[in-house]
């Protein structure tokens, strides 16, 4: 019994001590000029529901939960955006090549087809971010006809 009285004091002082070591945020200070909507057209309802459904992972502003504060719920959400900006930052679209932004855009459409994001982890506790079917389509078609139509591509930044 004194065993796991150690035990569990020892692992309460390393709960305690890892609160201390907290991921930076993923919150930049501007507007980036760089962002999806700066480039492509986007019409607003699309724009709405990524913004709702997928930029607190997929872009450089993540709005943050209160037990975002809590280690190690931190560090795993940190490499869940990491991890999703590494495939797709939104932020950071418009400096894409044109024929990665087409895959881009064809990954986009492959998902919001399936219904693959937003992840079910973060659905649990983000029930705004889940999408109604209709938005899934009218975001999965949106995101086919720019991969597929590079006239739709707002040059206007070139």
């Amino acid at each position: 019994m004194k065993k796991v009285k150690n035990l569990l004091w020892i692992l309460l002082v390393i709960f305690l001590l890892i609160q201390f070591f907290r991921p930076a945020k993923n919150q930049a200070a501007q507007a980036s000029p760089n962002d999806i909507a700066e480039k492509y057209v986007v019409p607003m309802n699309i724009l709405m529901d990524l913004n709702t459904a997928c930029y607190d992972c997929h872009s450089n502003y993540t709005h943050y939960p209160w037990y975002f504060h809590i280690q190690p719920v931190a560090w795993w959400m940190n490499s869940h955006i990491q991890e999703g900006k590494h495939h797709l930052n939104f932020s950071e679209f418009a400096t894409y090549p044109p024929d990665v932004a087409r895959k881009k855009f064809h990954h986009i459409y492959e998902v919001m087809r399936d219904h693959s994001m937003p992840i079910s982890s973060y659905l649990w506790m983000h029930k705004e971010a889940r999408l109604t079917d209709q938005q899934y389509q009218q975001v999965a078609e949106w995101a086919l006809q720019m991969s597929r139509q590079p006239q739709l591509i707002n040059d206007s930044t070139n």
